[in-house]
This record gives C-alpha cells, sequence and structure tokens, in this order.
C-alpha cells in the first residue's frame, strides 16, 4: 500500500492539472444553455485519459437522449473478477455567476479546496479513477470496465437505456458507483441505500377568473389560499412529513448525522429550528420527505388586487428504501384529492417516478472495500444513506443480480454540489485513490 500511495501522492499535480482541463468543459447536457460540443469535448477528453491509464479499448456511444457514454475495459486475467468503476462527466448549470467567488468553470484552489462546477460532482471522481488505474499500472489483477456518463444531471435516462440494450458491455462482478461521499471530510464512508423520487404537479381552480378582491374578498373562494391550505397537511405541527398511507416513523440505524453539523452543511440560519422531530438521519436518509418544488401564482411585482382564480404546486416526495415509488406516488396524488378545501376543483399531474435502491453489503466486495478504506483513511468505515437518487443503480441491480454494487466518491458535505462554490477536497480524491487502488489489489490478490 505504501508504494501505491506515494505513486498517488506524486500524481497529484497531475490530477490537479486533468481536473482543471475537465472542468473548463462546460458539459451540460441540455443544448439549449451550452453547446453540445462542450460535452463531446468532455467525453473525448475522459476517453483518452482512461486509455492512458491503461485500458485496452475505450469508445464513445451515443444513447437514447443523445448523450455520449465513454465505455472502456481492460480484460481480467484468467479467474479474476470484472469490476465495473461509473462516474459521470456531465455537470448541473452554474446557475448565476454573480454567485461564485470564482468563474465556475475556471478551477480555483481557495483555503486548500478545489472550486469549480462539476469539480466533485462528478468530474473529481472521474480524476480519482484514473489516479487509481495509474497507481496499479501492470500490478492490476482484475479486469476493468469503465463507464462514465453524459446526462446523469438531467435524468433523461440514456445510459440506462444502453445498459438493457448492450448489457454485455456493462457485465461485472462488482460496480463502484462514484457518484456519492463521505459523511465528513477524512471519514471513509460507503453509501447503502437511496431514496426514490414521486412528483406531481397538482392545480387549484375556484373561480371563472380574477375578480376583486374588495368586492368579493371573503366569500369568494381564492385559489391560491386553497393551495396552500392544501400544502400545510403535508406537514404535522412539527414539521414532519406526512402523507396518508404512507409509513413516516422509519429509523436510520447507520452513521449519525448530528443536527449541528447538518445545520452548517445546509446553511440553515442562525435561529431557525430544523423541520420534523426526528434525528437528521431518520429524516433524510430514512423516510419520506416532502418538497415544494415551485409554485404557480400571481407575482408580488405587478400584482393586483384580484382574488386568484388558478393555482399549483410542483411537489417533489423522497421515498426511502421499503416503499415502492409508485405507490407513494399514488398515496400522494389520493392524500391531495382528499384534503382539498372548500371542494375546490383539483388536478393531481404525476410526473416520472424513480425507485429506491439498498445495496447489499454482506458479500466480498464490500468486505473488501471497507478494509481497503479503513487502511487508506486511518479510522473505521461508516455506514451512511442518501437523500438523493441514482436511478442507474436500480437498473444495474435488476440487469446484473449478482454483482455487488458500491456507492462512494468525493462528494461530502462542504462540497456544495449542485450549488454556486461547489468544491472539493484534494485530500479526498487522494485518499479515495488509495483506497480504490487498495481495492482493486485485494481482490486481485485474493483469485490468484
Amino acid at each position: 500500500m505504501s508504494d501505491v500511495r506515494a505513486r498517488i501522492a506524486a500524481d497529484m499535480p497531475r490530477a490537479w492539472r486533468e481536473l482543471a482541463e475537465l472542468v473548463k468543459f462546460r458539459s451540460v447536457a441540455d443544448e439549449r444553455q451550452f453547446p453540445r460540443e462542450e460535452c463531446v469535448g468532455a467525453a473525448e477528453w475522459v476517453r483518452d485519459a482512461f486509455v492512458d491509464a491503461g485500458l485496452e479499448t475505450a469508445e464513445l456511444i451515443e444513447t437514447v437522449d443523445g448523450s455520449l457514454a465513454v465505455v472502456g475495459h481492460r480484460a481480467a486475467p484468467e479467474g479474476a473478477p470484472t469490476v465495473l468503476l461509473y462516474s459521470h462527466y456531465d455537470v448541473q448549470p452554474p446557475g448565476d455567476d454573480k454567485l461564485w467567488s470564482s468563474a465556475p468553470f475556471e478551477l480555483t484552489e481557495r483555503d486548500g479546496r478545489w472550486y469549480g462546477r462539476g469539480a466533485a460532482d462528478c468530474k473529481g471522481n472521474v480524476v480519482m479513477h484514473l489516479l487509481a488505474l495509474r497507481a496499479l499500472g501492470d500490478e492490476l489483477g482484475v479486469g476493468i470496465t469503465v463507464v462514465s456518463e453524459g446526462s446523469e444531471e438531467m435524468g433523461t435516462g440514456g445510459l440506462e437505456h444502453l445498459v438493457l440494450e448492450r448489457p454485455e458491455l456493462f457485465a461485472s462482478d462488482i460496480i463502484v458507483v462514484a457518484d456519492t461521499g463521505n459523511a465528513a471530510v477524512g471519514q471513509p464512508t460507503v453509501t447503502t441505500t437511496l431514496r426514490g423520487i414521486a412528483n406531481v404537479v397538482v392545480r387549484i381552480d375556484t373561480l371563472e377568473g380574477e375578480v376583486h378582491s374588495g368586492m368579493y374578498g371573503g366569500p369568494a373562494p381564492d385559489a391560491l389560499a386553497a393551495l396552500v391550505q392544501l400544502l400545510s397537511t403535508l406537514r404535522d405541527a412539527h414539521g414532519n412529513t406526512v402523507v396518508d398511507g404512507l409509513t413516516t416513523d422509519q429509523e436510520w440505524d447507520g452513521i449519525a448525522y448530528e443536527a449541528d453539523r447538518f445545520r452548517a452543511d445546509a446553511g440553515v440560519l442562525d435561529g431557525v429550528e430544523l423541520a420534523g422531530s426526528s434525528s437528521v438521519a431518520d429524516a433524510v436518509w430514512a423516510r419520506p420527505a416532502l418538497t415544494v418544488l415551485g409554485i404557480d401564482c400571481s407575482p408580488v411585482v405587478g400584482s393586483a388586487a384580484a382574488i386568484s382564480p388558478t393555482a399549483s404546486a410542483r411537489l417533489n416526495l423522497r421515498v426511502p428504501p421499503g416503499i415502492d415509488a409508485q405507490q407513494a406516488q399514488d398515496a400522494l396524488t389520493a392524500h391531495l384529492k382528499a384534503h382539498v378545501p372548500w371542494n375546490a376543483r383539483i388536478t393531481v399531474e404525476p410526473e416520472a417516478v424513480g425507485s429506491p435502491f439498498e445495496a447489499r453489503t454482506d458479500g466480498p466486495g464490500y468486505a473488501a472495500l471497507g478494509d481497503a478504506l479503513a487502511e487508506a483513511f486511518g479510522q473505521p468505515v461508516a455506514a451512511a444513506g442518501q437523500g438523493g437518487s441514482i436511478p442507474l443503480c436500480n437498473v444495474l441491480a435488476e440487469t446484473f443480480p449478482k454483482a455487488e454494487i458500491i456507492l462512494m466518491g468525493v462528494e461530502e458535505p462542504l462540497a456544495r454540489i449542485h450549488a454556486p462554490n461547489e468544491s472539493v477536497d484534494p485530500r479526498e480524491i487522494e485518499n479515495l485513490a488509495g483506497a480504490e487502488a487498495l481495492f482493486l489489489q485485494k481482490l486481485g490478490a485474493s483469485d490468484r
């Protein structure tokens, strides 16, 4: 391990240069925002970098959503397992550049962290894989399949379709999904559960059109007021999510998420209380969570003294393992229709659902990874959940039921993924690359 760690440490200046090159690509998989050439350039860069790191073949494959998946292989020695290393090179839109302290597509170092869109999510994980593979070189005793997705952040499902269409490209014994992160910098963590998703758009109609609030206010049913009252039924007095027919008392049995750290990670304002009466870990990893993503109504600026005839909201329901996402969406729809006030007309439009995921943790891959992470970080490994969804995990689990799926990565809470001033701690890249290299060594040695 000392030789491998020394090689990775010596390779970190190159890792900086590689991440800087990769961050420069404005690889948002939405041609309405950035030219397609940005994603094509990033895909070509990733393909060439993995060939340089020792893959025998690597190609760009266009998926049904138009994105390019990078898929590369290095054959396994006789009797050795094949490990799939996943990442994605597309990124979230940067948002308002004025909210960034440095240019979003220019890797910048401040206070020991590297800032830039995608620095953590997920280009930092691409570089982490490259470091691990280069450190092992010819010592690699397992087969490797590398997959880097080009539209993960858009959720359009291109790679999931490719897995179903050409499963032979992805066949492996162990799948490492590098798109999560440690519970804190320096705390080695594997993600064992992912919440699913069940969104709906609800619309309330009460009047044929706007009417004067002075002449009709009071008895006239205000659609916006009805919507607000309806949305209030989705939280109890403590702020816990409540949806008729859904279990909401699950408990998390892994690592704790201390309230003070959550407040800092989430940027909760001083004096504002956290919602809910459970522990933070229970709330974000084990229980359903309802978020109002947006409301359509009259804007404050330019609003008239009139009663709203219609109002709508987009609702996001996060679904933990143990609850079927479709049943959760059905329950949310039924709840809304049952609680609408004043017999207002209600329409609930379902959006796509995504199933929750729970990894198996009793296989040799998890055992080897746990040992490797503990050795690389110098402390025991924790198990955490993640509130977000990675639909690809469910597709891989269904397509390759015997494969172990392991989730880890460089995206710890301070990384502020999807937000302005996203960053990565280079120590996370270095330590995780060391852990991944040791993990691959252990797997190779166990089969010789």
